[in-house]
């Protein structure tokens, strides 16, 4: 790389349609006042405001709710026990919404919110409806800004940290990129809190047992968070085999440096190891367990091939015990398995409209459906 090659960071950015960026407590809530700190927050929201004027989508994975709800509720919010931390985070939800509407109100912006447990992006059907709730306010123009449930969300359905909970997301929605700002500024060769000989490393193209090696854990100055290099380091691997890439940077200080990612802010950039739409397909064609069978006709079966999506008119029969979202197997007449999909129907539901012209379909289920039994976005060819 010469002196005149843009930032790794400002190359990542520019070529992203779609970008997820995850702000921990440690930059949101000032330790000194226990409050939302509006110059980071009206900072990002410029930076977004930029992105979005060029096209892009941005959501927001936002921590702080719990930092915020404890200041609100007094000392007797503080201390051990999952019911208090759940208590701070219902009375801390709202000043962390209104913080955020504030700073994109000044672009006209709308925010919305999304509060998601571990089995929101682990359960198929919840997650194929978090994904199309977010995709729909993407394409409204939106920025949705979404948490972690802490309020209802136990130990057994818990992310533990926004870092795998903002990968995970950025995985569901398909996103080029994914962007970790912290209370760091990228990988080091060690901690360079303890080793002053410590070497930035600016770009890692394969995550290798050597290199998360030599993550360390949560920041313990900073009083907030629950994460560190190493849930980084294992959030950019889930985005990595997702087809997306990771930017971990520090956030934006106030004075000491004006620089943003793209005018070359220190950050360490994780390349994607796959593309999107292979990891997407990847995961349908041979990493679920399939729930149905589905059988098409020769026409149909023509059609799958040249990349289009089963229809209702096409289907010929569809056994099993699945529902909305599930896995099935496709067939064609000749029982030669042709391609696995999402359905968007319940076996129910399906057996209704079997043969049925698209026109057709409202009449037979009693609600309006879209024509697609497997979309061709959703399906994984043989």
């Amino acid at each position: 790389m010469t002196l005149s090659d843009p930032p790794l960071a400002a190359t990542a950015i520019e070529a992203a349609d779609r970008i997820v960026v995850k702000i921990g407590s440690s930059l949101l809530v000032d330790p000194k006042t226990d409050a939302v700190d509006m110059v980071r927050l009206t900072d990002l929201a410029a930076d977004i405001a930029e992105w979005k004027s060029e096209g892009k989508q941005v959501m927001v994975v936002s921590s702080g709710a719990v930092a915020l709800g404890r200041r609100r509720l007094g000392s007797m919010a503080r201390g051990a026990g999952l019911e208090k931390k759940q208590a701070s985070a219902a009375a801390g939800q709202s000043m962390l919404m209104h913080a955020w509407e504030s700073v994109f109100d000044e672009h006209d912006i709308v925010t919305a919110q999304i509060l998601l447990t571990r089995d929101d992006t682990e359960t198929r059907r919840r997650w194929l409806n978090a994904r199309a709730t977010v995709g729909a306010l993407l394409d409204m123009g939106a920025v949705p800004i979404l948490n972690e449930n802490d309020t209802i969300a136990t130990e057994q359905i818990k992310y533990g940290d926004n870092d795998r909970l903002a990968a995970r997301v950025a995985q569901m929605i398909s996103a080029d990129l994914l962007i970790l700002l912290s209370d760091v500024d990228g990988l080091y060769t060690a901690d360079p809190r303890v080793d002053p000989t410590a070497t930035h490393i600016p770009y890692i193209e394969t995550l290798t047992p050597e290199i998360e090696a030599m993550a360390t854990g949560a920041n313990a100055d900073a009083g907030v968070g629950t994460g560190g290099m190493a849930t980084k380091l294992m959030a950019a691997r889930i985005a990595a085999e997702a087809g997306c890439a990771t930017l971990i940077a520090k956030g934006k200080p106030k004075a000491e440096d004006s620089l943003s990612l793209e005018e070359g802010r220190k950050c360490t950039l994780i390349a994607a190891s796959t593309t999107v739409k292979a990891a997407y397909k990847q995961w349908i064609g041979g990493s679920l367990a399939t729930r149905g069978e589905l059988v098409v006709d020769k026409g149909c079966a023509r059609a799958l091939a040249r990349g289009k999506s089963l229809l209702a008119v096409g289907l010929l029969s569809a056994t099993g015990d699945f529902g909305k979202g599930d896995p099935v197997e496709i067939f064609d007449e000749n029982g030669v398995e042709i391609a696995r999909g999402l359905v968007r129907f319940d076996a129910q539901d399906l057996s209704k409209i079997i043969g049925l012209r698209s026109t057709r379909l409202k009449a037979a289920l009693g609600y309006e459906a879209g024509p697609e039994v497997v979309h061709t976005a959703d399906m994984a060819l043989r």
